[in-house]
């Protein structure tokens, strides 16, 4: 059964994971065969957000900590992921993407990317084995990897694409569900609620993308 390391960043849109994004995606994991491995780093969240009023609130929360909540208590701490007990990774989206996997939030293309975030993207990267990621998440693989010019997609919004294609990346418009694949470089990233407007558009655009990036890992390795 193949695994597949899943990379939260807390639980909710505005300061962590993307909650139907990272429910769905487990849901299109366990569906096509796959195991899902959760992981998210140990660290406080960049901020904490009333997600019933849309503004910030004083006080801490700890990244791993609320990704439990996401994954019923089967968190692992980012620290432990080894590239070689694992298939693949995807990242879902949220906030979170943007500000505790990464600063792209505050930073836009000059962004840093976590270092333990980008030890195991860059791990499964020289490995030859997939990575995913869906809605703004693929900034993450287009700061990592823009040197070797990937293919990724974050749907159709001008500025975020200007975004990803002066970090390297080249930008792919891509609809709702649309996934865009680059097969040299083993990477497979869908716009989920960068686009969606319903929820039954995130379930099919993680299905696809998880089968895309099984896809992936199934293929021959280039050499």
């Amino acid at each position: 059964m193949p695994k597949i390391g899943v990379i939260l960043s807390g639980c909710g849109v505005q300061d962590g994971s993307e909650i139907h994004e990272a429910t769905l995606l487990l849901l299109a994991i366990d569906r096509a065969g796959a195991e899902a491995v959760c992981f998210a780093p140990d660290k406080d969240q960049a901020s904490v957000v009333d997600h019933l009023s849309g503004k910030p609130v004083r006080e801490k929360r700890a990244v791993l900590v609320e990704s439990a909540r996401l994954a019923r208590g089967a968190v692992r701490d980012l620290r432990e992921a080894r590239p070689e007990e694992l298939d693949a990774v995807i990242l879902p989206g949220g906030f979170g993407a943007a500000k505790n996997l990464s600063s792209f939030a505050e930073e836009g293309p000059q962004c840093q990317v976590d270092p333990e975030v980008a030890r195991v993207l860059r791990g499964m990267r020289q490995a030859g084995k997939p990575i995913g990621a869906a809605c703004i998440a693929p900034v993450i693989l287009a700061r990592l990897f823009g040197g070797d010019g990937p293919v990724v997609t974050i749907g159709s919004d001008p500025a975020t694409a200007r975004s990803v294609e002066a970090m390297g990346a080249r930008h792919e418009k891509t609809p709702v569900t649309g996934v865009a694949v680059d097969r040299d470089l083993k990477l497979a990233t869908t716009p989920c609620y960068m686009l969606a407007t319903r929820i039954s558009q995130v379930a099919e655009g993680m299905e696809a993308l998880v089968k895309a990036v099984l896809d992936l890992a199934s293929a021959p390795a280039k050499r």
